[in-house]
């Protein structure tokens, strides 16, 4: 018996208590300790001596200036102004104080959206986020969404003030709480966006790929910057739940492929089991959970597709996959999204490619959609969705269509993520924004 694989799952539990202390203002209002420490290091009790010598004493003097901790890599591998935009959000979505009189609330539920929550609730989302911040200087309006599978959107002290003001009809008389339903479609879908931090949409590197020419500008480049920001913020925390999926996910798709490692590096079960020590437990926990790199993910939409716009065959996304592979011989590794069985019957075709994907019966013919998303019931069709756009934002490489939905919110989320010279690959030729 060899030692288990925990090294591909994540502590969704720890990590989750780890991530609402880096979401809550502390006891004397000040930012979270965001730069203080790092994942379960907070948990590490320090002795007597480290604390007489005044160690983790006030981490106010160093986080006074800190930015959010849940964008990845340098500045130059995100879109411009990401790690200034995430923190003015974090701020202005958590008030000091939720029962000031002069703080005004937004509530979008989209809890109505039965059939397929995502794709509205991520597109919608960021109009309702910008409406505070469209003018010159933040307004005093909080937005508060509900209920998605993320991160929560403000402080709990400002949702539950929110939701005792509902009972109030003089609140809604005078402003103070505000819903989605008050918004026109028009005001919801194409909001202005807001210029608090200027135009920094104007310094987009060019590293999207058309037909093999780089894209430098193109219309509605300021909605997309904003999108991704808006995106990122209100995904910044994996919640439990979420955890789970992506743990079974990694553990059904990559497993076997762990166990080898584990196997070819002779690591008995006896040589781990008395083996964490404190640097296990709170340093290297905190590193991500494996995955086989480097990693290409393939979104390819057919189907009904087509209504809306040209669709691309397999064999196109896996001519672009060539290419990759050309310049990084090593990649080997494909996550494949896609709700076509026609596409996965194609894998076969290509042996020297190693395909995962989630375990779920897939459409079969014409279909629509929608009629194929409730054959597979509100739970499945929600979950495996949100396992393989998570799974794509963290791939190294990407390939997709300019002009889908699904493509544009993950671009809008590796963009924000650390990935912004991984580039992206469009089979499109014709679509642009």
């Amino acid at each position: 018996m060899y030692s288990d694989l925990t090294f591909t799952l994540r502590n969704c539990k720890l990590t989750n208590e780890a991530n609402r202390v880096l979401d809550k203002r502390t006891k004397d209002a000040k930012l979270p300790p965001w730069t203080m420490w790092k994942g379960f290091l907070n948990n590490y009790p320090l002795s007597t001596k480290d604390k007489q010598q005044g160690y983790n004493g006030n981490y106010q003097a160093i986080s006074k200036g800190a930015y959010p901790p849940w964008i990845k890599g340098s500045d130059e591998e995100n879109y411009p102004l990401t790690r200034i935009v995430q923190r003015d959000i974090w701020v202005h979505q958590h008030p000091v104080n939720c029962k000031d009189p002069k703080l005004r609330f937004l509530i979008a539920d989209w809890g109505e959206y039965r059939d397929s929550v995502w794709e509205p609730s991520l597109l919608g989302c960021p109009d309702f986020l910008q409406s505070p911040l469209t003018k010159k200087e933040f307004s005093s309006q909080t937005t508060i969404i509900e209920p998605i599978t993320m991160a929560a959107k403000t402080s709990q002290e400002c949702r539950d003030r929110a939701f005792e003001l509902m009972n109030e009809k003089g609140a809604w008389e005078n402003g103070v709480i505000t819903v989605k339903e008050n918004y026109t479609t028009k005001q919801i879908w194409t909001g202005s966006i807001p210029r608090v931090w200027g135009s920094p949409w104007t310094y987009i590197q060019p590293t999207t790929e058309v037909n093999g020419t780089l894209i430098g500008y193109h219309r509605k480049m300021d909605r997309r910057w904003w999108r991704a920001q808006a995106l990122r913020y209100l995904m910044r925390f994996q919640s439990e739940y979420t955890c789970g999926l992506l743990n079974v996910a990694r553990h059904s798709s990559f497993g076997w492929e762990a166990a080898e490692l584990v196997h070819s590096a002779h690591v008995s079960e006896f040589d781990t089991k008395d083996s964490q020590s404190a640097i296990e437990e709170y340093v290297w926990s905190n590193h991500e959970p494996w995955t086989p790199r480097p990693l290409l993910s393939v979104h390819v939409r057919m189907g009904d597709k087509a209504c809306e716009m040209k669709v691309v065959q397999f064999e196109e996304y896996m001519r672009l996959a060539e290419r990759i592979r050309h310049r990084f011989p090593h990649l080997k590794h494909i996550w494949l999204s896609t709700e076509m069985q026609e596409v996965i019957d194609k894998t076969k075709l290509y042996a020297n490619w190693k395909f995962h994907y989630s375990n779920v019966r897939r459409q079969v013919g014409n279909i629509t959609m929608a009629v194929y998303e409730a054959s597979l019931g509100r739970e499945t069709s929600t979950n495996y969705p949100l396992v393989n756009f998570l799974m794509a934002t963290e791939a190294d490489f990407f390939i997709g269509a300019l002009g889908s939905t699904w493509c544009f919110l993950i671009d809008g989320m590796r963009n924000t993520g650390g990935k912004v010279m991984a580039g992206y690959l469009s089979v499109n030729k014709d679509r642009f924004w």
